[in-house]
């Protein structure tokens, strides 16, 4: 009876790129999304932990979404303040990144509209387009001359979709550039700022905000569980875009809300934010870690993220397992995940790490070039 679900796993088994669970390991991290240590942060708990039991008036569970019974004082009020902190009109917060973009791009495009997307943007992003019922364009990869021509060809309400940075590439979309673009054929730009939270902008407000696209934009997702070290999302942009959301974003509506455990979290993440040195090491260590010569076998990123193509699943694999044998937590990114050919080493730079050991994995990497 299982039959069917045995050979897509073999198929997988095969093609050398079955996902498996694994237990986080004691090796150097240089594979976690956590850039500015928030996630292990003796601080940030200490934080959380006071704000708890000053608060014990509330549940531990939010028990129901937030239309029915799930809502709170506290929740609008940390959803002002984020907007305020990345200089936005307004917000609302979701369970999850994943959460957000499905909710936003399902719901936002209507039938006879158009959305556009790059064509490495996240999985979430290409499945809130594959639910809605608009004509789905991809242009190629931060290619203007790709998009532009998208454009004249697109219909209804126009939906420009794109990652600030990539999270399996790690450079910048050329923000000011599509925005341009997306103005002049009267198109609505939505950028996910998943990876450029807490790591861009003076406190970490994210790309759109260094660049001072702020008013260009129509819509922004900052996520909570990378660089923020927590869990959640939040989509921002005008009132009434959270009024619409909040009407018809089914990923909204149709789940229970985060605990108050979470948004404490967030809420001192938040507050950590504006005084942490983590920020300003971060981009010393990007900067360590681009200046060897192994950057001419990288992918060009200025982010946390650095990676070298290594094509074949096995082969990526093969090396990432020889890499970790010398203490450093790599990983391989492997097809599906990424094109067939485009597999690579996914290195996370981080706050926490040492010169010491950016230079150690600098010099180990430097035996496969």
């Amino acid at each position: 009876m299982t039959n069917f679900l045995i050979n897509k796993i073999n198929q997988r088994v095969q093609n050398n790129s079955l996902r498996e669970l694994k237990i986080p390991n004691s090796l150097i991290d240089f594979s976690s999304n956590d850039y500015l240590g928030f996630a292990k942060s003796a601080e940030l708990k200490e934080k959380i932990e006071t704000f708890t039991k000053d608060n014990p008036s509330y549940f531990i569970g939010a028990t129901g979404s937030r239309l029915l019974s799930g809502n709170s004082q506290f929740v609008e009020e940390l959803e002002a303040e984020i907007s305020i902190f990345h200089q936005a009109e307004a917000g609302l917060i979701f369970n999850s990144g994943y959460d957000a973009n499905i909710g936003l791009l399902s719901s936002i495009a209507q039938r006879g509209d158009t959305i556009i997307t790059d064509e490495l943007i996240h999985a979430s992003l290409i499945d809130g387009a594959r639910l809605s019922n608009a004509n789905r364009y991809i242009f190629k990869h931060n290619d203007l001359e790709s998009l532009a021509e998208k454009l004249k060809n697109s219909k209804g309400n126009i939906f420009v979709v794109t990652e600030s940075v990539f999270s399996m590439d790690g450079d910048f979309a050329p923000l000011k550039e599509i925005s341009d673009l997306a103005k002049k054929y009267e198109a609505h730009l939505i950028v996910d700022e998943a990876h450029a939270t807490g790591v861009f902008g003076a406190y970490g407000q994210g790309l759109v905000n260094h660049l001072n696209l702020e008013n260009e934009v129509f819509a922004r997702i900052h996520t909570f569980g990378k660089a923020l070290g927590c869990h959640g999302a939040i989509i921002l942009g005008s009132k009434e875009l959270r009024t619409y959301l909040i009407n018809f974003a089914r990923s909204f509506i149709y789940t229970t809300a985060l605990p108050f455990h979470s948004l404490v979290s967030v809420k001192n993440a938040y507050e950590l934010l504006k005084t942490t040195p983590a920020i300003k090491q971060l981009a010393t260590n990007i900067e360590l870690f681009r200046s060897s010569t192994l950057k001419n076998s990288f992918i060009k990123s200025e982010s946390a993220i650095q990676c070298k193509i290594v094509s074949g699943n096995q082969q990526c694999k093969n090396m990432a397992n020889q890499i970790q044998a010398n203490g450093f937590d790599v990983k391989a990114i492997l097809s599906p995940t990424v094109p067939e050919g485009k597999e690579r080493l996914r290195i996370c730079l981080h706050a926490y790490h040492t010169p010491n050991q950016i230079k150690s994995l600098i010099n180990l990497l430097a035996n496969y070039e």
